[in-house]
Protein backbone atom coordinates (compact mmCIF):
# COMPACT_ATOMS: atom_id res chain seq x y z
CA UNK A 1 0.00 0.00 0.00
CA UNK A 2 1.66 3.24 -1.28
CA UNK A 3 1.51 6.07 1.71
CA UNK A 4 0.12 9.24 1.18
CA UNK A 5 2.51 11.85 -0.10
CA UNK A 6 1.79 14.07 2.51
CA UNK A 7 2.55 11.72 5.24
CA UNK A 8 6.43 10.38 2.73
CA UNK A 9 7.35 14.63 2.64
CA UNK A 10 6.66 14.97 6.47
CA UNK A 11 8.86 11.48 7.42
CA UNK A 12 11.66 13.47 5.23
CA UNK A 13 11.53 16.51 6.79
CA UNK A 14 11.80 14.74 10.08
CA UNK A 15 14.58 12.80 9.20
CA UNK A 16 16.24 16.01 8.29
CA UNK A 17 15.61 17.49 11.84
CA UNK A 18 17.82 14.77 13.62
CA UNK A 19 20.92 15.24 10.69
CA UNK A 20 24.17 16.50 12.45
CA UNK A 21 25.00 19.80 10.88
CA UNK A 22 27.89 19.99 8.81
CA UNK A 23 27.92 16.20 8.37
CA UNK A 24 30.16 15.96 5.58
CA UNK A 25 33.60 15.46 6.95
CA UNK A 26 36.24 16.75 6.00
CA UNK A 27 38.97 15.16 3.61
CA UNK A 28 42.49 15.12 3.61
CA UNK A 29 44.23 15.30 -0.30
CA UNK A 30 47.67 15.98 -1.45
CA UNK A 31 47.42 19.81 -2.17
CA UNK A 32 49.68 20.62 -5.54
CA UNK A 33 49.96 24.43 -6.05
CA UNK A 34 48.52 25.60 -3.51
CA UNK A 35 47.32 29.12 -2.52
CA UNK A 36 48.23 31.63 0.13
CA UNK A 37 46.70 34.23 2.30
CA UNK A 38 48.55 36.49 4.27
CA UNK A 39 47.56 39.99 6.10
CA UNK A 40 46.91 41.40 9.23
CA UNK A 41 44.19 41.98 11.63
CA UNK A 42 44.09 45.76 13.45
CA UNK A 43 41.71 47.14 16.22
CA UNK A 44 39.68 50.44 15.32
CA UNK A 45 41.12 52.17 18.60
CA UNK A 46 43.99 52.76 21.25
CA UNK A 47 45.28 51.05 23.89
CA UNK A 48 43.37 53.08 25.94
CA UNK A 49 40.25 52.45 23.89
CA UNK A 50 41.05 48.17 24.69
CA UNK A 51 42.09 48.85 28.13
CA UNK A 52 38.19 49.57 28.86
CA UNK A 53 37.46 46.49 27.87
CA UNK A 54 39.06 44.85 30.83
CA UNK A 55 37.53 44.07 33.86
CA UNK A 56 38.45 44.04 38.09
CA UNK A 57 37.33 41.22 39.84
CA UNK A 58 37.96 40.70 43.51
CA UNK A 59 39.52 37.60 45.30
CA UNK A 60 37.57 36.51 47.63
CA UNK A 61 37.82 32.68 48.29
CA UNK A 62 41.19 30.69 48.69
CA UNK A 63 43.61 33.87 48.75
CA UNK A 64 46.60 31.32 50.06
CA UNK A 65 46.74 30.30 46.69
CA UNK A 66 44.53 32.69 44.66
CA UNK A 67 46.37 35.90 45.99
CA UNK A 68 44.89 38.59 47.47
CA UNK A 69 43.38 41.84 46.40
CA UNK A 70 41.74 42.85 42.55
CA UNK A 71 42.69 40.60 39.51
CA UNK A 72 42.39 41.87 36.19
CA UNK A 73 41.20 40.09 32.78
CA UNK A 74 42.58 41.94 29.76
CA UNK A 75 39.77 40.59 27.29
CA UNK A 76 41.32 43.26 24.47
CA UNK A 77 45.03 42.99 23.93
CA UNK A 78 46.23 45.28 21.28
CA UNK A 79 49.74 45.64 20.74
CA UNK A 80 50.60 49.53 18.27
CA UNK A 81 47.02 48.98 17.13
CA UNK A 82 47.18 45.23 16.19
CA UNK A 83 44.72 42.51 17.80
CA UNK A 84 46.07 39.45 19.94
CA UNK A 85 44.44 36.38 20.28
CA UNK A 86 42.62 36.25 16.77
CA UNK A 87 42.22 33.55 14.91
CA UNK A 88 41.87 33.73 10.97
CA UNK A 89 40.37 30.77 9.47
CA UNK A 90 38.43 29.11 6.00
CA UNK A 91 35.16 28.49 7.20
CA UNK A 92 33.37 25.13 5.68
CA UNK A 93 36.38 23.86 3.77
CA UNK A 94 35.94 20.43 1.95
CA UNK A 95 39.07 18.80 1.34
CA UNK A 96 43.13 19.75 1.80
CA UNK A 97 45.91 19.36 3.72
CA UNK A 98 46.23 16.68 6.57
CA UNK A 99 46.27 18.26 10.48
CA UNK A 100 49.29 18.48 12.19
CA UNK A 101 48.96 16.14 15.27
CA UNK A 102 49.88 18.75 17.59
CA UNK A 103 46.84 20.93 16.43
CA UNK A 104 44.14 18.47 17.24
CA UNK A 105 44.22 18.55 21.14
CA UNK A 106 44.72 21.44 23.94
CA UNK A 107 45.17 21.37 27.55
CA UNK A 108 44.46 23.89 29.44
CA UNK A 109 46.34 24.26 33.25
CA UNK A 110 44.36 26.02 36.30
CA UNK A 111 47.89 27.34 38.47
CA UNK A 112 47.41 29.79 41.12
CA UNK A 113 43.40 30.09 40.08
CA UNK A 114 44.20 30.74 36.59
CA UNK A 115 43.60 29.25 33.43
CA UNK A 116 46.96 29.13 31.60
CA UNK A 117 47.09 29.43 28.60
CA UNK A 118 44.64 32.39 28.55
CA UNK A 119 43.84 31.89 24.60
CA UNK A 120 44.14 28.22 22.69
CA UNK A 121 43.16 26.44 19.99
CA UNK A 122 41.99 23.17 19.16
CA UNK A 123 40.30 20.95 16.37
CA UNK A 124 36.75 20.47 16.42
CA UNK A 125 36.11 16.58 17.79
CA UNK A 126 39.59 16.47 19.70
CA UNK A 127 40.37 16.30 23.12
CA UNK A 128 40.27 19.03 25.61
CA UNK A 129 42.21 18.17 29.21
CA UNK A 130 42.16 20.10 31.81
CA UNK A 131 44.99 20.04 34.76
CA UNK A 132 44.27 21.25 38.54
CA UNK A 133 47.26 22.04 39.47
CA UNK A 134 46.40 24.39 42.62
CA UNK A 135 45.57 22.35 46.32
CA UNK A 136 42.13 23.95 45.95
CA UNK A 137 38.78 23.06 44.37
CA UNK A 138 37.88 23.85 41.19
CA UNK A 139 34.99 23.83 38.51
CA UNK A 140 35.72 24.07 34.71
CA UNK A 141 32.92 24.85 32.71
CA UNK A 142 33.25 25.75 29.23
CA UNK A 143 30.75 27.16 26.96
CA UNK A 144 30.21 27.11 23.17
CA UNK A 145 30.01 30.57 21.88
CA UNK A 146 26.66 31.12 19.55
CA UNK A 147 26.77 34.87 18.75
CA UNK A 148 25.55 36.32 22.27
CA UNK A 149 24.36 33.02 23.27
CA UNK A 150 26.17 30.49 25.08
CA UNK A 151 26.15 26.41 25.80
CA UNK A 152 27.60 23.98 28.41
CA UNK A 153 29.88 21.66 26.80
CA UNK A 154 31.82 20.92 29.80
CA UNK A 155 31.19 20.76 33.41
CA UNK A 156 33.25 19.17 35.18
CA UNK A 157 34.40 19.07 39.10
CA UNK A 158 37.94 18.78 39.84
CA UNK A 159 38.33 19.14 43.83
CA UNK A 160 41.74 17.13 44.28
CA UNK A 161 45.36 18.66 43.44
CA UNK A 162 46.47 16.97 40.12
CA UNK A 163 43.30 15.48 39.09
CA UNK A 164 43.52 15.65 35.42
CA UNK A 165 40.18 15.60 32.90
CA UNK A 166 39.92 15.31 28.87
CA UNK A 167 36.96 15.81 26.87
CA UNK A 168 36.14 15.32 23.60
CA UNK A 169 34.70 18.44 22.13
CA UNK A 170 32.36 18.66 19.15
CA UNK A 171 30.80 22.28 18.34
CA UNK A 172 27.62 22.53 15.88
CA UNK A 173 27.12 26.06 15.34
CA UNK A 174 30.03 28.65 16.87
CA UNK A 175 33.74 28.47 16.33
CA UNK A 176 34.91 29.15 19.84
CA UNK A 177 34.44 28.81 23.66
CA UNK A 178 34.74 30.21 26.87
CA UNK A 179 36.16 28.90 29.77
CA UNK A 180 35.07 29.85 33.75
CA UNK A 181 35.46 28.06 36.87
CA UNK A 182 32.68 27.95 38.69
CA UNK A 183 34.56 28.12 42.35
CA UNK A 184 36.55 31.40 41.48
CA UNK A 185 34.80 33.97 39.35
CA UNK A 186 37.71 35.97 38.27
CA UNK A 187 38.88 32.59 36.44
CA UNK A 188 38.36 33.08 32.47
CA UNK A 189 39.90 31.92 29.10
CA UNK A 190 39.53 31.18 25.29
CA UNK A 191 39.41 28.46 23.39
CA UNK A 192 39.13 28.52 19.38
CA UNK A 193 37.85 25.28 17.86
CA UNK A 194 38.98 24.33 14.61
CA UNK A 195 36.63 22.52 11.71
CA UNK A 196 39.44 22.18 9.48
CA UNK A 197 43.33 23.07 9.52
CA UNK A 198 43.08 26.33 7.38
CA UNK A 199 43.75 28.66 10.07
CA UNK A 200 46.14 30.57 11.66
CA UNK A 201 46.19 32.94 15.07
CA UNK A 202 47.87 36.12 14.53
CA UNK A 203 51.17 36.94 15.69
CA UNK A 204 51.70 39.89 18.09
CA UNK A 205 52.15 42.26 15.20
CA UNK A 206 48.84 41.42 13.52
CA UNK A 207 50.07 39.00 11.15
CA UNK A 208 48.90 35.73 9.27
CA UNK A 209 49.92 33.40 6.83
CA UNK A 210 47.69 30.51 5.89
CA UNK A 211 49.16 28.06 2.87
CA UNK A 212 48.54 24.99 0.81
CA UNK A 213 44.84 26.34 0.37
CA UNK A 214 43.46 24.18 -3.00
CA UNK A 215 42.42 26.40 -5.54
CA UNK A 216 38.52 27.49 -5.47
CA UNK A 217 36.51 30.06 -3.60
CA UNK A 218 36.49 30.60 -0.04
CA UNK A 219 34.57 32.15 3.14
CA UNK A 220 37.27 33.83 5.55
CA UNK A 221 36.28 34.76 8.69
CA UNK A 222 38.01 36.36 11.98
CA UNK A 223 37.35 35.21 15.84
CA UNK A 224 37.84 36.75 18.88
CA UNK A 225 36.21 35.74 22.13
CA UNK A 226 35.03 38.86 23.34
CA UNK A 227 34.88 41.33 20.48
CA UNK A 228 32.46 41.23 17.77
CA UNK A 229 33.83 39.77 14.82
CA UNK A 230 33.46 41.61 10.95
CA UNK A 231 32.29 40.09 8.89
CA UNK A 232 33.77 37.42 6.58
CA UNK A 233 35.74 38.00 3.12
CA UNK A 234 35.22 35.28 -0.02
CA UNK A 235 38.53 35.09 -1.86
CA UNK A 236 39.05 33.35 -4.77
CA UNK A 237 42.40 31.01 -4.79
CA UNK A 238 44.18 30.28 -7.60
CA UNK A 239 47.01 27.74 -7.99
CA UNK A 240 50.02 29.22 -6.70
CA UNK A 241 48.47 32.17 -5.65
CA UNK A 242 48.75 34.86 -2.54
CA UNK A 243 46.48 37.05 -1.59
CA UNK A 244 46.55 39.56 0.95
CA UNK A 245 43.66 40.51 3.33
CA UNK A 246 43.10 42.70 6.41
CA UNK A 247 40.57 42.64 8.60
CA UNK A 248 39.24 45.69 11.06
CA UNK A 249 37.65 45.25 14.63
CA UNK A 250 35.50 47.51 15.67
CA UNK A 251 35.64 48.30 19.65
CA UNK A 252 32.25 46.54 20.06
CA UNK A 253 31.75 43.71 22.20
CA UNK A 254 29.83 40.33 20.51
Amino acid sequence: MKKPLSVVLSSVMVSALFLPVNAAAYKVVEVTKGGTITGQVTFAGSEADAKKHSKMYTITKDTDVCGTGKREINYVKVNNGALNDVVVYLDKVKKGKAWLEDEKNTTINQKACEFLPFFTVMANKGKLTAINSDPVAHNIHTYEIIGKAKKTKINVSQPNQNSEVSKTIKLRRGAGMKVECDQHDFMHSFVFVAKNPYYAVVAEDGTFKIENIPPGKYKLKVWHGYLKDPRGKTVNIKAGETKKVKFRYKNKKK
